[in-house]
């Protein structure tokens, strides 16, 4: 079977294609326990059993053994994910079933349905989720209505019903009163995006909050209204959600409750209810902060893969450059503001009592205080803080056990400085390794950082709750200091056998007009700065079913958050390599052995057929 090429516009090149067959390690493991030529289901056993069961599984009875056989005998039938039907297969009897190398290769390993590389607990959702909000890392969205850059895209409810699809928990809503003053529209305050309303929002949140996860749906409004209006978003929010709508009893909780009880509710945090001031509301960023040319610089490369992620000592440096940036009135996210409230209070001739009792998670600094004093905990109150990434930076760089602290019983928010108006996302990790829950991020602005939240919140079932590691909780005998280097705790070995899958979710000339495509992979670590690598394979050339066989060790300092990056390039000499696929899984819940991985293209949608072969090894 093979591919037809023109060749200088006058000759053709025809370029054949098989299957690779399997590698030596696969034909090793079958030999060890097919004992013989054919594996049946006491052989399919004894693998599982030395391979299959690190992952806290239940093991496979007799009957889910034959269960699993007859579904490699289906996927053989199918000829799945090899582009050609076959004939159906006759159905065989229990201890008839019988599979060769090539069917346990093809049809088994390499099926990332029935060999993925992720844990199957027994439970998809592991994690203990009885503890406090603060205890988890949070999915966690960032001006969730709009479609495109952050000046002049649209806003609609569109993008908040993908987020919750793909199982984001927090989705940000920014509130400013219509043209007539009489109704609340949802738009980024301020720039030319096109507004959308609160009500078309609210019911889109009630119709999907809960269709990727049944964990609470957070809903964290940035409040530009007066106080009839706020009545009026109270009467809405109450109208549309009703009882799953989850408020406390007490204006300030000593500890908020866990995801375990708050499943199936929606919550809403913001700060409490203020004076309305146009004069306020009409503040806009700080000279220089914005590019208003969102188009450029997305050409070539970045506009497929996007900018590689800096390690975030990089982004403390630049953040100490950039020191005068960190105190600007910042244009979203304010939460520096406290300073006003005297002043507000005095023009305010009441607030709105029920749309303040319906707020859980309230937001908000000490009145006056710096960012140092604002990470102090109050005893008897939880709250939540927002920084931008850069203040984050900034107060990291001295007080990075302050805010690890905070976060063991308090909320912390990071969101996108304001100079990303073209929705590009930042480096997670500087948030994550400081106990930060709510890492804001742009769901729009695809490349490499927001594959690396994808790939984070595979983790515990997709249910958009990940508990934080113990040593980001401890207060015994220190609390954790991120700035102090740590020992190797584990190491990673990977290794890249082979992809397949191109050939059939590509067309002929996607890659070259003239010949197959050339891939090499790139696998690395996203992490804290001393995990943080990548290397990468060699280029396969004229091959839609490259075979690499080559191994990669990567030593682990904080394993406990640490994800694999997988893409996988079509090497170009004379311009910037095409994209042939990624994913990014999180280390602590990758299964030991050989296993079948899935690519997804830039925006995070699994390819059909595209997928690697590879071993995971821990030492």
């Amino acid at each position: 079977m093979g591919t037809t090429y023109k060749c200088c516009l006058i000759f053709k090149r025809r370029f054949h294609f098989r299957d690779a067959p399997p590698p030596e390690d696969v034909r090793d493991l079958f030999s060890l326990h097919a004992g013989g030529a054919h594996m049946g289901a006491d052989g399919l056993r004894r693998y599982l059993d030395a391979t299959g069961h690190d992952d806290g599984a239940p093991k496979l009875d007799d009957a889910e053994v034959e269960r699993l056989l007859e579904q490699i005998r289906l996927h053989q039938g199918q000829g799945q994910g090899h582009g050609r039907a076959r004939l159906p297969l006759p159905r065989l009897q229990p201890r008839q079933q019988l599979i060769a190398l090539d069917d346990f290769h093809r049809y088994y390993l390499f099926s990332h349905d029935l060999n993925p590389p992720l844990r199957r607990h027994a439970q998809p959702v592991h994690h203990d989720m009885t503890r406090p909000l603060s205890h988890y890392f949070i999915y966690t969205g960032h001006n969730s209505y709009l479609t495109g850059n952050q000046l002049s895209s649209d806003c609609s409810d569109v993008p908040i019903i993908k987020a919750l699809q793909r199982g984001v928990r927090v989705i940000e809503l920014d509130m400013w009163p219509n043209s007539t003053k009489d109704d609340i529209n949802i738009l980024h305050g301020k720039t030319l995006t096109t507004p959308v309303s609160l009500i078309k929002c609210l019911r889109s949140i009630k119709e999907y909050a809960f269709v990727a996860s049944p964990y609470p749906v957070i809903i964290t409004l940035e409040d530009h209204l007066p106080s009839d209006l706020q009545e009026k978003v109270a009467k809405m929010v109450l109208e549309v959600f009703g009882n799953i709508l989850y408020y406390p009893d007490t204006e300030n909780l000593k500890e908020f409750p866990s995801p375990e009880e708050l499943k199936g509710r929606v919550l809403l945090s913001t700060k409490p209810p203020k004076e309305y001031l146009e004069a306020k509301a009409g503040a806009t960023m700080k000279e220089g902060d914005a590019d208003l040319h969102p188009g450029k610089g997305a050409a070539g490369d970045d506009a497929a893969w996007g900018k590689e992620v800096p390690d975030f000592h990089t982004e403390i440096q630049s953040a100490k450059r950039h020191d005068d940036d960190v105190s600007e009135h910042q244009r979203d996210d304010d939460d520096d503001d406290e300073d006003d409230d005297e002043e507000e209070q005095k023009m305010q001739p009441h607030i709105a009592p029920q749309y303040k009792h319906l707020i859980t998670i309230r937001a908000g600094k000490p009145k006056g205080s710096s960012l140092a004093d604002a990470l102090k905990s109050d005893p008897d109150k939880v709250r939540r803080l927002s920084l931008s990434e850069q203040q984050l930076a900034k107060v990291a760089e001295v007080h990075g056990t302050e805010i690890v602290r905070f976060t063991q019983r308090n909320i912390l928010r990071i969101y996108p400085k304001g100079t990303r108006v073209t929705s590009s996302n930042y480096n997670p990790f500087l948030g994550w390794v400081h106990g930060a829950q709510m890492v804001a991020f742009n769901m729009q602005g695809y490349g490499r950082a927001l594959w690396l939240m994808h790939g984070f919140y595979k983790a515990n079932g997709g249910c958009g709750y990940v508990k934080k590691p113990d040593f980001l909780m401890q207060t015994e005998p220190d609390v954790f200091d991120p700035r102090k280097p740590q020992t190797v705790k584990k190491t990673l070995k990977v290794k890249v056998y082979m992809g397949d899958g191109w050939r059939m979710d590509f067309k002929q000339t996607h890659f070259d007009q003239y010949s197959p495509p050339d891939f090499y992979t790139r696998v690395g670590i996203a992490g804290v700065p001393a995990d943080s690598v990548m290397k990468k394979t060699k280029a396969i050339e004229d091959n839609w079913v490259p075979v690499w066989e080559e191994e990669f060790t990567f030593p682990l300092t904080v394993p406990e958050i640490a994800l694999l990056r997988v893409e996988v390039h079509e090497y170009d000499m004379s311009e910037k390599d095409d994209f042939g696929g990624q994913t990014v899984l999180p280390v602590s819940e990758l299964r030991s052995g050989i296993r079948a991985v899935a690519l997804f293209d830039r925006k995070g949608n699994k390819y059909n057929h595209v997928k690697l072969l590879m071993r995971f090894e821990f030492a």
